[in-house]
């Protein structure tokens, strides 16, 4: 088939050389694009944001694009081509699920995930796809869903293209989509980022830095907290945003709660066995060990952690946060708050999770949080400096002691690579958010025990993520072509 060349992808720019020789297709800053908390946490489904999340959006709203110009009328036949990462890693991770559930018309963050197999199976089976929920048309996989794993769409490792044709096999339409991490999905509308609208109107607050964040907060007296929650009433209500903010913390209690209940083996091969219903079990047997090994708590906010990344890999519900693949670790430390630290509130809590986000945003507007473009440095590495950040705001720090904490979480995360194992976010993905987790409570130990001042900025440690990114080799990048992914026997 003819590849169609696209152009015009807004703030998605061409790749640019690394120092390794190697074409790294890292994106350049946003720092037109306003982030909404809306946008770093959606309630989705596992096991990945980037690879799961982002390409059944991509799908939906190609049979949506579809359906509002009407060709769906004249649409007899589908294909989609996935490339680099995508290709790479798209059966370890669902893509190929994915795509097909999004393009019969379902979104992520409403789908029953106990609905996903069956609809797929049916697909499968009868090689017919219910396009858009309103149009069966043939669709047989091995031709209409290609992963094309030796190329590379210049714009991002995370790119698919979709084409729609006639009976008489003319071109209807053809549109890229590149799923750039945490389920954004880009594309030729440069306002198309995520699933929230108005993102070039102004807000009270604007930050793209973390120094212009610190600024404001001196100018106003706010906390990090307070000047996203302002920000956020460019969007909703304060009672919305507290309402949204109050759904995650349950989505992600829940989701903990789930994984602590759940035995088995988890899917795709790798025959991985459940820890957390063992762990959770022995902890609530012997509650009196806490007497004994002061560290217990820490088997706690292990276990919060592997919880919830067993559950994503399962594919079940969980919050993206602000990817999936590290899903668990700002839960985990959210619940440690929530336990294990006195006087926790319901305020707090949503405090922390704005805290977070604002953060978060940071990260996105400067750098990137895929792994397919920076490795697992911009998802663990980045969950980890929101949760720092957020620990030591909900705990009385300064949002000097904040922006401390939250570089301390990155600069002890610098280089991290993504190399899953049979591109299942499995191993090392579990045990890694454990320990970004534990990295995020001694950060905010460490930035508490002092006054706020630094050598290293977080806007330094993000600029070194992302150089860092440019730098690593591409098979160190979420394409399992290095690392454990080759130097581990699969069985």
């Amino acid at each position: 088939m003819t590849n169609i060349k696209k152009t015009g992808l807004g703030n998605v720019t061409p790749v640019v050389p690394s120092s390794s020789g190697e074409r790294s297709p890292i994106s350049t800053s946003q720092l037109d694009v306003n982030i909404s908390v809306t946008d770093l946490y959606t309630i989705g489904i596992g096991p990945s944001s980037s690879h799961t999340v982002g390409p059944m959006r991509a799908a939906k709203r190609f049979s949506d694009l579809l359906q509002s110009t009407k060709l769906i009328n004249k649409c007899a036949r589908v294909i989609v081509e996935l490339y680099g990462s995508l290709a790479l890693t798209g059966h370890g991770h669902g893509t190929d699920i994915a795509i097909l559930v999004g393009l019969s018309g379902e979104r992520p963050s409403l789908i029953d995930p106990a609905g996903i197999s069956p609809m797929v199976a049916q697909i499968r089976e009868t090689n017919t796809l219910n396009l858009g929920g309103t149009k069966n048309i043939p669709f047989f996989e091995e031709d209409h869903l290609l992963f094309l794993k030796d190329q590379v769409l210049p714009e991002h490792s995370n790119g698919m293209r979709f084409y729609a044709y006639s009976s008489e096999g003319d071109l209807l339409i053809t549109e890229d989509y590149f799923s750039v991490g945490g389920g954004y999905v880009v594309s030729q509308d440069a306002g198309d980022r995520a699933e929230t609208k108005g993102h070039n109107i102004q807000m009270p607050h604007p930050f793209t830095s973390a120094d212009e964040l610190l600024k404001i907060g001196q100018e106003t007296g706010l906390s990090i907290a307070d000047i996203m929650r302002e920000n956020e009433t460019t969007w909703r209500s304060n009672d919305e945003t507290n309402e949204f903010l109050d759904r995650v913390d349950d989505a992600m209690i829940s989701c903990i709660q789930r994984g602590c209940e759940t035995k088995g083996i988890l899917p795709g091969g790798l025959n991985v066995k459940r820890r957390a219903f063992d762990l959770y079990s022995g902890l609530m047997a012997n509650p009196e060990r806490a007497s004994r090994d002061p560290l217990t708590v820490l088997d706690w906010v292990n276990l919060y952690a592997l919880a919830v990344n067993e559950e994503n890999a399962a594919g079940s519900r969980v919050v993206t946060a602000p990817t999936n693949g590290a899903a668990g670790v700002i839960p985990a430390v959210l619940k440690y708050y929530q336990r294990f630290c006195p006087n926790a509130t319901k305020e707090g809590s949503r405090n922390f999770l704005l805290t977070a986000a604002a953060i978060g945003s940071i990260y996105k507007k400067r750098a990137s949080i895929s792994a397919a473009e920076v490795g697992c440095q911009g998802e663990v590495g980045v969950a980890c400096s929101m949760a720092a950040g957020a620990l030591t705001a909900v705990l009385g720090g300064t949002n000097e002691q904040v922006e401390n904490a939250a570089e301390i979480g990155m600069e002890h995360n610098l280089g991290l690579t993504c190399d899953p194992i049979g591109g299942l976010v499995q191993i090392p993905c579990i045990e890694r958010n454990t320990m970004g987790a534990m990295k995020a409570i001694n950060a905010t130990r460490l930035a508490l025990a002092g006054d706020g001042t630094h050598v290293v900025s977080l806007d330094e440690v993000i600029e070194t993520m992302r150089q860092t990114g440019l730098d690593m080799l591409s098979k160190y990048k979420e394409t399992s072509q290095g690392g454990l992914a080759v130097n581990v026997v699969e069985c």
